[in-house]
């Protein structure tokens, strides 16, 4: 037996559950597909390693599909300020709340309450079922429908299936959708550290030989670190201990959170530059990191993804209400159009930053200096570079612009 949907979601991380969750308020009869139950529920300490920074169109995204409240409550963490400053030269970045019409930069959060808080959503709306333990082995593209089997043997289908499964997405390779990248060599090295001076919830960022150290504030006086390091420097600092580790930190940051007094559990992902080179095929659509992935140094991966999910969601539920069908290639074009070249561009910005702080010739150096003390004194120039980085830009999706689409 088979159970039909309109759309299946594979994948029900922050980019697949908000999918999902736009796409069953407007009534689509969804099913979010994952192969873990998220966790609902955890104790208050530790602080997750996985944190993101989101900006403005993502918080106004999460309160439309009525996830912000629950999230708040959890816990989200207000970042007014951010300071940037190169280690091998006087150049400095300053962004500051205070010049945009709004209290904060962005919010800094653990991925698992965005996550919970988005299937506490979807559990209270009828036209969505999430369905795990689920792993798809196998897909099928039909003459009206595309059908899934899970790895217990059920069969699935719908109008239309999404995958949100990540940048490894078995359903991208399954559909024979081939992307480009490559490997940076680095790695991203996270952990929750306790400093001796307050974050004054400002995200901080120093940029160092091998990559950007980056100091996030969290709401219980802790910092999430995000340090990009060369993989073999990052392995090793993986093995220190403690001690050491907080050593070799304090010396990074510069001193200028004061001494490092205490470390959570570290963890390291490598990093990647990589994207999709079609979002589309038939009755199929990729978003997040199935579709790009992007380097972490300004925090913009998820919130790219969080993007396209408004994007398709809203081209959908138009069609719904226009009585046109949900998988047209004409719709699936509309999205690819409206999405690539906005995250291409992002993506392309951020290997570009990254390639222009690793450069060690002292020219190169000097009019990177140049270049950010311009900006930091030129306040036209900082407004564009702040409302770019708040997501705050010409062409968002409605869900982005706190208007619904359903």
């Amino acid at each position: 037996m088979t159970n039909h949907y309109e759309v299946i979601v594979c994948g029900g991380g922050m980019v697949g559950a908000a999918t999902a969750c736009a796409l069953a308020k407007g009534g689509i009869k969804v099913a979010l597909l994952d192969r873990f139950n998220p966790e609902r529920q955890w104790p208050q300490e530790p602080i997750d390693n996985r944190v993101s920074a989101l900006t403005k169109a993502s918080q106004n995204i999460l309160e439309m599909l009525g996830a912000w409240p629950d999230m708040v409550q959890r816990g989200v963490c207000a970042y007014r300020d951010m300071r940037v400053w190169d280690a091998r030269s006087d150049g400095e970045l300053h962004f500051d709340c205070a010049d945009t019409l709004f209290a904060e930069l962005g919010h800094l959060v653990e991925n698992r309450v965005t996550v919970a808080a988005l299937w506490d959503v979807l559990d209270t709306l009828p036209s969505a079922t999430c369905i795990t333990p689920a792993k798809v082995v196998d897909m099928q593209l039909l003459d009206q429908s595309r059908q899934l089997r899970l790895e217990d043997g059920r069969l699935l289908d719908a109008e239309l299936v999404i995958a949100a499964d990540g940048r490894d997405s078995a359903l991208r390779t399954m559909t024979g959708i081939n992307v480009t990248g490559w490997d940076y060599h680095q790695d991203g090295l996270v952990a929750t550290v306790t400093t001796e001076k307050s974050h004054q919830f400002t995200a901080w960022q120093r940029f160092l030989e091998q990559g950007p150290l980056a100091f996030l504030p969290l709401n219980n006086g802790q910092c999430s670190i995000v340090w990009t390091l060369s993989s073999a420097t990052s392995k090793s600092y993986l093995a220190l201990n403690d001690k050491d580790f907080l050593q070799v930190l304090e010396q990074a940051s510069g001193g200028i959170l004061g001494k490092m007094l205490a470390i959570g559990p570290r963890a390291a992902f490598p990093l990647r530059f990589q994207y999709a080179n079609n979002t589309i095929e038939q009755r199929f659509a990729l978003c997040g990191d199935a579709a790009h992935a992007m380097h972490p140094l300004a925090g913009q991966g998820v919130n790219a993804g969080l993007l396209d999910a408004a994007a398709l969601a809203e081209l959908i539920l138009l069609a719904k209400q226009e009585k046109r069908p949900l998988s047209s290639p004409q719709l699936l074009r509309r999205y690819e159009r409206w999405r690539k070249g906005d995250n291409l561009m992002m993506m392309a910005s951020m290997d570009m930053l990254n390639k222009t702080y690793l450069a060690t010739m002292p020219p190169l150096v000097s009019l990177r200096s140049t270049g950010m003390n311009c900006i930091n004194n030129t306040a036209l120039l900082k407004a564009c570079f702040n409302n770019y980085a708040m997501g705050l830009r010409d062409d968002l999706p409605k869900l982005a612009k706190r208007q619904p689409c359903w």
